[in-house]
């Protein structure tokens, strides 16, 4: 496996089986991806959107079939995302159901996994790993803990649902764009303004990297302060040895230089750790 300095995170997931003669037309028309593109054992990040581009879930499309996806989703969003789906099925040749699979994320492995009876996709929600679903983990690599997950996932800027991701965001704000949409395919709910805002317009605050000088992790929501006035909201935070790293929505016009202050704690914008 090349499993040299390798590690496991068991990320819990919510899975819906999209299957039948119309599931690749049915799910092109529903998510922002152009999921009848992937070939068979080939994936793609997409959003399932309200008709004004709030996002319901975000999503994993991993094409197990010609007619067979598996979506992935958070795991308190397994049901809304296939509710969604049978609301608007209508006639279409398509079974929409829940499943249950084992899932982890392997951090730092050298090589992809070759696991010929699972699923291994490519995942850079936490820096580089794979997420493997529907194989036991290696019983010898260390376990990550989820305080060291969700630090690692904060470096990387990866916005989370209910914590990044809410109905006061729009997907150009939260960097979802440029993974998870199309602009060539055809329609879906929420195309319109997801096109509109990216061709015409632009946003007023983006999701940044945050350092901050504490030794307490900030609550959700604190607020973000810029020559004394409030520029932004914190969404996730998380103590590391000598300071806090966290995430939040900064207006665009604040320098990436700037010194702002969460909590009246000295506060600087960074780059992610992204790979």
């Amino acid at each position: 496996m090349g499993s040299n300095g390798s590690s496991v995170y068991f990320r819990r997931r919510g899975f819906v089986g999209v299957r039948g003669p119309a599931a690749a037309d049915y799910l092109n028309r529903m998510i922002s991806n152009d999921v009848a593109a992937l070939a068979v054992d080939e994936s793609c990040e997409a959003l399932l959107l309200t008709p004004k581009a709030r996002v319901i879930a975000p999503l994993v499309v991993y094409r197990r079939a010609e007619d067979d996806f598996l979506v992935m989703t958070e795991p308190e969003l397994a049901s809304v995302v296939a509710a969604n789906l049978l609301k608007t099925r209508f006639a279409a040749k398509v079974e929409i159901e829940p499943e249950l699979h084992d899932s982890y994320v392997l951090f730092d492995a050298e090589d992809r996994p070759q696991l010929p009876d699972a699923i291994v996709i490519g995942n850079s929600d936490f820096g580089d790993g794979y997420e493997v679903v529907g194989a036991a983990a290696p019983p010898e690599l260390p376990v990550v803990s989820e305080g060291a997950a969700e630090r690692r996932r904060i470096e990387t800027g990866t916005p989370l649902f209910g914590r990044e991701i809410d109905d006061r965001v729009l997907p150009a704000e939260a960097g979802l764009v440029d993974r998870m949409v199309d602009f060539e395919k055809g329609c879906y709910p929420g195309q319109e303004p997801i096109a509109r805002l990216h061709y015409r317009g632009h946003t007023n605050r983006s999701l940044r990297v945050l350092r901050i000088e504490a030794q307490e992790a900030p609550p959700f929501d604190s607020e973000i302060v810029h020559d004394g006035r409030v520029v932004g909201r914190l969404t996730s935070a998380a103590l590391r040895e000598s300071d806090v790293v966290a995430l939040g929505y900064v207006r665009n016009e604040v320098a990436a230089d700037a010194l702002i202050k969460v909590n009246e704690a000295r506060t600087s914008i960074i780059e992610p750790e992204r790979p």
